[in-house]
């Protein structure tokens, strides 16, 4: 039976995080933190003015705790993945774990992804529930409502949209008006879509000045829902930016290589939660919640 390490990103932060991790690796921490320029440890346990929330500092401070607890977990010695994913920013942690790239190189790449993507404005995201997206897009288009992005597809009942400002309003009458349930996400600009073109075109410029190494460990790209080919990194972490997270096909294509695959949660569950609903329909297997 396979086994599959799921990293999550961005929305899985929360004040005190790494608490359990940061004072076992003082020589990775502190690298962290002349890095990044700030204490991280103390960033998390107190989050002054919620700092942590902000992109910019979001990211690698996710960064660096999934990677610490990844860490703590192979000192453990504890089973080996046979795949890895990560959620957006997570896939960072997975292509670390699957020897990509080394923890400097990651919270260098995430570093410049999170001020990329804080610099973006002018727009959002927004979770819908229940609606599957050619019933999504008709329902925008019945109302008018042009240039939404579908930025995610989470599960096969919550689609993620998103868009400038003044669309998302609209898009959100237009869900109220048909009782279709909805929750606007706190991120500042619409991630994961055609909007952050510039970000993308930026970001690509960086990642070319890095080397990566092939996957000792099939890691299954968010853009694509497969694993990571020969040379893809560049590409596909580029291209993630404007183009939708598909977990739900990412999740689909690990259950097709294995149905009974077992999966871990590094520090959570609320991945675990998506994959259970994915899998429900053809498979009652439980997974196991494992904290980490």
């Amino acid at each position: 039976m396979a086994f599959a390490i799921l990293f999550p990103g961005q929305g899985a932060q929360f004040r005190g995080m790494g608490a359990d991790v940061f004072d076992r690796y003082p020589g990775l921490t502190q690298f962290a933190c002349d890095l990044l320029g700030y204490d991280l440890p103390a960033l998390c346990r107190d989050d002054p003015g919620e700092v942590l929330s902000r992109t910019e500092y979001t990211q690698p401070a996710l960064y660096t705790v999934n990677a610490l607890r990844m860490f703590e977990r192979e000192h453990r010695e504890e089973r080996r993945a046979d795949y890895y994913l990560g959620h957006s920013l997570g896939e960072y942690n997975a292509l670390l774990a699957a020897g990509v790239l080394d923890f400097e190189t990651g919270l260098r790449l995430v570093k410049r992804r999170g001020e990329l993507m804080a610099a973006a404005s002018g727009g959002g995201m927004t979770a819908v529930m229940d609606v599957p997206a050619p019933r999504l897009r008709e329902i925008l288009a019945e109302d008018g409502v042009e240039d939404v992005d579908v930025a995610g597809f989470n599960t096969d009942t919550q689609i993620v949209v998103a868009a400038p400002a003044e669309v998302l309003r609209a898009a959100h009458e237009a869900f109220t008006r048909r009782d279709v349930r909805f929750a606007p996400l706190r991120v500042s600009a619409p991630f994961h879509s055609r909007y952050m073109e510039p970000a993308r075109a930026a970001f690509e410029n960086y990642l070319r000045e890095f080397t990566f190494r092939e996957p000792a460990t099939p890691v299954i790209a968010n853009v694509t829902g497969r694993p990571y080919g020969k040379g893809d990194v560049v590409r596909l972490l580029s291209e993630q930016l404007v183009e939708p997270v598909r977990w739900t096909d990412a999740v689909r294509h690990l259950l097709a290589l294995d149905p009974g695959t077992e999966c871990e949660e590094v520090g959570g569950r609320s991945l675990l939660r998506m994959v259970q609903k994915i899998r429900r329909s053809a498979d009652r297997t439980p997974l196991r919640e494992t904290r980490t």
